[in-house]
């Protein structure tokens, strides 16, 4: 393939998902092809080619508040459609808005009581499964989550949440610079696609299935320390909890109450083998190792764009 057929040709760059799985990347394209103008709870709205439904939800002042947490869209991430709460009522049916594409005339409805019934009992589905220990955990006051859940005036969630501390994942801390505490994750697959469409890294992955649903690691390790994570703390910023938190941070947002803390309120963790390590985990400094040894130790000098 020529320079001109293959756009990344000129700088050497390897293939998106030639090793990795991807996100998102390679999924069909939502958005709509062309400037549109539809209704939005009576306001006509005019996006621009590639917006969808909650583009133009989000240029008005709308009747409900519509919260869209596993939504990103920014730097190629989303929308992904998992959690379901930014269901919207068109002249074509209930759509979730974030992978809707915006259509010429669709006239869109915030407030009407199916959708706003379909992001109640979502958003309660997602509280379901989640580790709802906001005041032990780094994000608290600055969560997704737990704005949409104030925002939509939630007390007592109708499925419960996850407070089974027998069934709680231990929070992996081996890493130096990341941690991650799967019992506050919501499967969003924002971490994901940070990783491997945007950073391509190929660490992060989904995997199982059903209720065992997790994030993992592509390599199959167990904990961070034993992933080819380089630390480039993508995955934390796009994360919409606390599930996966900088160093350091921890509990930069916690509230103290004595004996009671954001390790201790699990019950489990995994520490630090003590092995000395950089930002790269030792597993990925062997692999660029090994690739350094491959290519006669040209890898490391290459100058990526």
């Amino acid at each position: 393939m020529s320079s001109q057929e293959h756009p990344h040709a000129e700088f050497d760059v390897p293939p998106l998902t030639e090793t990795i799985a991807p996100g998102t990347a390679t999924d069909p394209d939502v958005k709509s092809a062309e400037t549109t103008t539809l209704t939005v709870d009576g306001h006509e709205v005019t996006v621009p080619e590639g917006s969808t439904v909650l583009d133009a939800v989000e240029e008005v002042e709308t009747d409900e508040y519509v919260p869209a947490l596993c939504n990103y869209d920014r730097e190629d991430i989303g929308p992904r459609s998992e959690c379901r709460t930014c269901m919207v009522e068109t002249n074509e049916g209930i759509v979730p808005s974030c992978s809707t594409p915006a259509e010429e005339g669709l006239e869109v409805s915030t407030d009407a009581e199916a959708a706003s019934e379909a992001r109640d009992v979502n958003l309660d589905l997602v509280l379901s499964d989640h580790n709802l220990r906001c005041t032990t955990c780094g994000k608290n006051g600055r969560c997704d989550l737990q704005d949409a859940s104030i925002e939509n005036d939630v007390e007592e969630p109708r499925y419960g949440v996850f407070d089974d501390r027998d069934a709680y994942e231990p929070i992996d801390d081996s890493s130096d610079f990341i941690q991650i505490d799967r019992n506050k994750c919501i499967l969003c697959n924002r971490c994901v696609e940070a990783c491997n469409d945007v950073q391509v890294e190929g660490v992060l992955r989904m995997e199982g299935h059903g209720q065992d649903t997790r994030i993992g690691f592509q390599n199959g390790a167990e904990t961070m320390e034993g992933s080819t994570c380089v630390s480039c703390g993508h995955c934390v910023t796009v994360c919409p909890t606390g599930s996966l938190v900088e160093k350091g941070l921890e509990d930069a947002a916690t509230l103290p109450i004595p004996g009671f803390n954001q390790k201790n309120s699990v019950g489990k963790v995994i520490e630090s083998s003590d092995v000395e390590k950089g930002p790269m985990t030792p597993m990925k400094a062997d692999q660029v190792t090994e690739t350094s040894r491959e290519t006669g130790g040209d890898a490391e000098e290459r100058q990526w764009p």
